[in-house]
């Protein structure tokens, strides 16, 4: 789903950038300051409104979420540093530790304009900023099972907004797709498009699309060829669309016009609204509180209506250009609510796929694709059990 007209690509090495920072990289980080312990105590609330669930990808362990802080005092700060610690431990280090331009990358203001470089790390009186934060394990590092935060500015230290570390059960997946030469476009990744998608809905700040995927197809480096006007021209139209596992349609929505592909000048062929923003879509309820979204299908293609029962690898409709899509690409999400943008983004896996990059590929079991990798999805996504 697009929202934004920032849509520059960026590499899977941009996720192992200073967006985030490895536990290893964090044990070389310099020793915690100390809680101050005078009076007042420091007035800055720290909370995580959406407690995240570690994933498995590439070698790695990740942990996804955002640390809300609120100055309730009446002088300003600047942060210096933000720790994210191991609750269950006494040890000195942190796990993870952010700092100067760091920081600058994954702090945004809440209700003002949104500064740049240091400017980010100011905190006014009153003031509120979201703090996107990625931590990620080497394959074989012990994962917290509670996470406590400590933030340090030039003038106070606060600690708090201690974590769970699996918050939802990490379900097993079938693909979305079949074949080969899928980008995962602003896929997993903490400088996504994707992962700010901070939206208010029922009074509540949610991000609906925290772990979601722009699916497009690849074909010599490009994902159309010949009229880029035109949707047949792109590599991904038409493409089958795949139940990810049994479960009941709760929603299918069809009869949104498709959109002239175009991302410089994008208009779309009807008004966007909450009713439009996702196009022909379907929502599937795959059990346990989790609901799969498939958004901007092909009209006239969907093969399932609501109250349908579904079985994994089963034929859903088609990939379109409708609703807020530039070019024909399947957008695809597991959230906590079946209502669109209604719930919290949750990470999953996917049984099996191979991922390509250069002249090497590599098959991966039970991983969730990054921002993006080059995936191979052969046949289908019929359960193999």
């Amino acid at each position: 789903m697009s929202h934004s007209r920032d849509r520059a690509a960026v590499g899977v090495a941009a996720f192992f950038s200073s967006a985030f920072l490895s536990v290893a990289a964090a044990e070389a980080q310099p020793p915690i300051a100390p809680v101050q312990s005078g009076w007042p105590p420091p007035q800055l609330q720290l909370r995580v409104p959406f407690e995240p669930t570690a994933f498995p990808s590439a070698g790695r362990t990740y942990l996804t979420y955002e640390l809300h802080l609120t100055n309730f005092g009446s002088a300003p700060h600047v942060l210096r540093r933000i720790e994210v610690l191991d609750a269950d431990t006494e040890v000195a280090g942190p796990v993870a530790a952010f700092e100067a331009g760091q920081l600058d990358d994954l702090l945004q203001s809440v209700g003002a304009t949104v500064g740049v470089g240091p400017e980010r790390r100011h905190l006014a009186a009153g003031g509120s900023l979201v703090a996107f934060l990625s931590v990620a394990f080497d394959r074989g590092t012990h994962v917290p099972s509670t996470l406590r935060h400590r933030v340090i500015a030039e003038d106070l230290v606060a600690e708090g907004a201690a974590i769970g570390t699996h918050h939802t059960e990490l379900r097993v997946f079938g693909p979305p797709l079949k074949g080969a030469n899928w980008r995962a476009n602003s896929g997993p990744s903490n400088d996504s498009y994707h992962r700010r998608g901070l939206f208010v809905i029922d009074g509540r700040a949610v991000i609906d699309r925290r772990y979601a995927i722009d699916w497009v197809k690849i074909d010599k480096g490009a994902t159309s060829s010949g009229e880029t006007r035109d949707n047949h021209a792109y590599h991904a139209y038409g493409e089958e669309v795949l139940a990810v596992a049994d479960g009941r349609v709760v929603s299918a929505k069809d009869g949104v016009p498709e959109n002239v592909p175009r991302h410089e000048g994008f208009r779309a062929a009807v008004p966007i609204s909450l009713d439009t923003i996702a196009g022909n879509s379907i929502t599937l309820d795959v059990g346990r509180g989790e609901f799969a979204f498939y958004m901007h299908l092909q009209p006239s293609s969907l093969r399932v209506k609501a109250g349908d029962r579904v079985r994994r690898g089963q034929v859903l409709a088609r990939v379109g250009n409708s609703g807020d899509s530039r070019e024909p690409h399947l957008h695809f999400e597991v959230t906590t609510s079946s209502r669109l943008l209604a719930g919290e983004g949750v990470p999953y896996v996917i049984d099996q796929y191979r991922v390509h990059s250069g002249n090497e590929s590599a098959q991966r079991r039970r991983e969730l694709p990054l921002k993006d990798m080059l995936i191979d999805f052969g046949s289908g996504g019929v359960d193999p059990n």
